[in-house]
């Protein structure tokens, strides 16, 4: 082989070699973006892909279901799923302006949600009365929400994140995550063990395993649920939180912005709406 023909084939080389490695290159670059993109790895919710009859929602506080889950209830609902609420506390230190006791406050918001609960069309509310602004993962907390899960007996429990979200700081809200610790001990084992708070046996409630729980306000979700149908039917729950945001004239303006953001991480097109949730199979 003559010098030049050397030259044009070590040149040829190169070229294909820096081809190549370009391509790796670019291949690993979207290999590695795909891990820390929400899209690839949500996957839509599929009405009758679960065995869903019942569902249990648990909540630190009024208004809280509504902000986080309100569409996918009134979806859950429309389908037939016969959906309870579990409050943890009655938000009597709620965020607002007024000069009420706490036990006014406490009847004021609890009417609020009931209210609410009724746009969406769920009728059964258990209060728990603990402190508001100082919910704690104790023993205590563990056995009431285990109480209200046997007496329930849900195939699903909604729960708000026990994790941190950095990106949206108010849905970590202290009551949060502790509430949702807490119904995560008692979805397992507390309400699935005979030998745990045996004084619920002496009630009458038998052990009863939750199937699934979907963790509302977590920043590591799984799946969407597309509530574009159900939207106005989120907006007109929250308005009736009156004590709380009666006086937000952005408020459809700012839910939209978080449904529409969802969507967009779900892949789905401009006009839809979503709810994002972590799926953990505890069955």
């Amino acid at each position: 082989m003559t010098k030049k023909h050397k030259s044009k084939s070590k040149s040829k080389s190169k070229s294909t070699s820096k081809s190549t490695s370009k391509s790796t290159s670019k291949a690993t670059q979207r290999s590695a973006r795909a891990p820390g993109s929400l899209a690839p790895t949500l996957v839509a919710y599929e009405p009758g892909r679960l065995a869903i009859n019942r569902a249990l929602v648990v909540v630190a506080h009024p208004d809280d279901v509504d902000f986080g889950s309100a569409g996918t209830v009134a979806r859950l609902v429309s389908e037939g799923v016969q959906v309870s609420y579990c409050l943890v506390t009655s938000g009597d230190a709620g965020g607002d302006t007024s000069r009420a006791t706490p036990e006014e406050r406490a009847v004021t918001r609890e009417a609020e949600q009931r209210a609410a609960a009724a746009e969406l069309g769920v009728h059964e509310l258990t209060f728990l009365h603990f402190a508001d602004g100082r919910v704690e993962v104790t023993l205590e907390l563990r056995r009431a929400i285990a109480r209200v899960i046997r007496q329930r007996r849900p195939d699903l429990v909604i729960c708000q994140s026990p994790e941190r979200n950095y990106e949206r700081i108010f849905a970590s809200h202290p009551d949060h995550l502790a509430a949702g610790e807490a119904t995560l001990r008692a979805v397992y084992p507390d309400a699935r063990n005979p030998h745990s708070f045996p004084e619920l046996l002496a009630e009458g409630l038998e052990p009863h395993a939750v199937a699934t729980v979907w963790l509302a306000g977590s920043s590591d979700a799984t799946m969407f649920v597309d509530i574009t149908k159900t939207f106005e039917r989120k907006v007109a729950a929250l308005r009736r939180h009156v004590s709380q945001v009666g006086g937000r004239e952005d408020l459809d303006e700012t839910v939209r912005h978080w449904a529409s953001s969802a969507a967009a991480r779900a892949g789905l097109g401009k006009k839809r709406l979503a709810e994002t949730f972590r799926v953990i199979t505890t069955a």
